[in-house]
């Protein structure tokens, strides 16, 4: 990047900008709005970044992002703790607790099977959801993977490990939608329809 700005700002605008989703345009933008700041914001602006990368670990129970050993979804005795979704990341889990419908509680894998990208069952928390299963507390696992190639494959293999313990293991549902041409469906989401088939 070119020197328009001193080295103070020019160093702002490159750590910003590294960050995913912002160009060098937003980087520019938001740090001349943090230089506009009172120097007490920008301090506790400062002050909430750092402490939440020191304090933010994996809750044991369901692998989430918190800053106590177990989320307040686990540690909530009113949720259903025989019911587990399974989702991809935080922010997943997020989405579906917005809609204020899901009582149940959640493990979080952290990503997706994604032999593309080197990323195999072992680099997901697969593992810490056999041992939570294994309580046999368990009802249903719900599998909210995303409906991509690497979410569908990551489906499947949860739905090969978990169905030997006799666990009921379900799929969101998504398909093709009505009105929709086959022709400019994707192929997961043809599979996925015809695979969810049902007699009539």
């Amino acid at each position: 990047m070119v020197d328009y700005f001193s080295k103070a700002i020019s160093r702002m605008i490159a750590e910003l900008s590294s960050l995913p989703g912002i160009g060098e345009k937003s980087a520019q933008r938001l740090a001349f709005h943090i230089l506009h700041m009172p120097e007490d914001r920008v301090e506790r602006l400062a002050e909430a970044i750092v402490e939440a990368r020191k304090n933010v670990r994996y809750c044991k129970t369901c692998q989430t992002l918190t800053d106590q050993e177990i989320c307040p979804i686990c540690s909530n005795p009113k949720r259903n703790h025989k019911l587990i979704m399974v989702v991809e990341d935080s922010r997943d889990l997020a989405a579906y607790e917005k809609t204020g419908e899901y009582q149940g509680v959640y493990h979080v894998l952290h990503g997706a099977i994604s032999p593309m990208q080197g990323i195999g069952p072992d680099d997901i928390r697969l593992k810490e959801l056999m041992t939570r299963l294994s309580s046999k507390e368990v009802e249903e696992v719900i599998v909210a993977t995303n409906s991509s190639l690497e979410g569908e494959t990551t489906a499947m293999y949860i739905s090969r490990l978990v169905k030997p313990t006799g666990i009921k293991v379900s799929r969101i549902a998504s398909g093709v939608p009505v009105g929709g041409d086959l022709e400019y469906i994707d192929e997961v989401t043809l599979l996925r329809a015809l695979e969810g088939r049902t007699e009539l």
